[in-house]
């Protein structure tokens, strides 16, 4: 369970909705929950997604319906001015995408990975993880 307060970035099409872009499709399964149980935790959450224009404009509206306000768009903080001159990439101690290494956990899994009784090591601003040879 965490205790610390963290910065999560969370990709939109295909990891909080099944992939239908640019339509938005289904909620998937404990999402909005998870969501919601970490924003009552206090974590901020950063909506990280490829969207622009009116398809972003609509995919922050259907989470704002389903509950979820996020802390910034596509920036690591609210007051952060985009440049077209310097890289979109933000700044945040998780991110949660269905483009991961082995693809997206279910939301039921991150849920107890980040909020639930199982107990993680995640630590703020590690940029890698690192698996031990299990024949050592």
């Amino acid at each position: 369970m965490l205790t610390e307060t963290l910065i999560i970035a969370i990709d939109f099409d295909g990891t909080i909705v099944e992939n239908e872009y640019p339509k938005i499709g289904k909620p998937k399964i404990f999402a909005f929950d998870t969501l919601k149980k970490l924003q009552d935790n206090g974590h901020r959450l950063i909506l990280w997604t490829f969207r622009y224009g009116k398809s972003l404009e609509e995919a922050i509206s259907f989470c704002k319906d389903n509950g979820i306000i996020f802390y910034a768009i596509n920036k690591s903080f609210p007051e952060e001015e985009f440049d077209f001159k310097v890289s979109r990439k933000i700044s945040a101690d998780i991110f949660i995408d269905d483009k991961n290494i082995g693809g997206l956990l279910g939301w039921g899994e991150i849920y107890h990975q980040l909020i639930g009784e199982k107990k993680i090591g995640i630590k703020k601003k590690k940029a890698f993880v690192f698996f031990k040879n299990k024949q050592e």
